[in-house]
């Protein structure tokens, strides 16, 4: 036989490959947090432009929380580590978490 006439081996996938799961990042409203912070931290931390960071800030007001973003676990959990550090670097009972979406 020569290089032409063997046949190719068909390579089987066992396992799909599935996309990572996404969680969304949400602000807990609280009575000592103040409003500009949260807008400052949506800024700083999630980069929305300032009216986007407003209107989260008055989800969170208004209705108790309020999501800053979608994303892969690791970049959400590390946007909750970042928020929840500067608020208590600050002194601020913020509470920011992630859930699966």
């Amino acid at each position: 036989m020569t290089v032409k006439e063997r046949p190719s081996p068909k390579l089987k996938q066992k396992h799909k490959l599935k996309p990572p799961n996404n969680y969304q990042v949400i602000f807990h409203n609280d009575n000592y947090t103040p409003m500009e912070f949260v807008v400052w931290v949506l800024l700083k931390v999630f980069h929305h432009p300032a009216d986007r960071a407003q209107a989260i800030m008055w989800d969170v007001h208004k209705k108790g929380t309020g999501v800053a973003g979608v994303y892969t676990f690791q970049i959400a959990e590390q946007r909750v580590f970042d928020s929840m550090a500067l608020a208590k670097e600050k002194g601020f009972p913020l509470m920011v978490t992630a859930e699966e979406v």
